[in-house]
């Protein structure tokens, strides 16, 4: 990652992510999430994982942090899908080192 400091909750998302593992990713969620994402919302642990899997696991998505303030990172995203690298921007509400809500819009 480049010399970008971030929380607890939101280095586990990134590491999570680009391990491709879906119980450790699934494990930085807080009982209630939700995450916003193409234009539709998840709410919950199945649909999170369903979540998780369709749009990181089975893409294979990597993300690279690139900046990060206010709980606001963007990242470069890249995998199996067309156009990439792509870059994002993660806003994330954090309660106990846990992500309780994540909206995701391409930057």
């Amino acid at each position: 990652m480049n010399d970008i400091t971030l929380p607890k909750a939101i280095d586990n998302f990134i590491a999570a992510t680009n391990a491709h593992d879906l119980n450790t990713m699934a494990a930085v969620f807080g009982d209630g999430a939700t995450v916003s994402d193409d234009g539709k919302t998840w709410a919950g642990e199945a649909e999170i994982r369903e979540w998780i899997q369709g749009h990181l696991i089975d893409p294979k998505v990597v993300l690279t942090p690139t900046s990060f303030a206010d709980d606001r990172l963007v990242a470069s995203g890249d995998g199996d899908f067309p156009g990439g690298p792509l870059s994002f921007a993660f806003a994330f509400d954090i309660r106990d080192d846990q992500v309780t809500n994540l909206a995701i819009e391409p930057v």
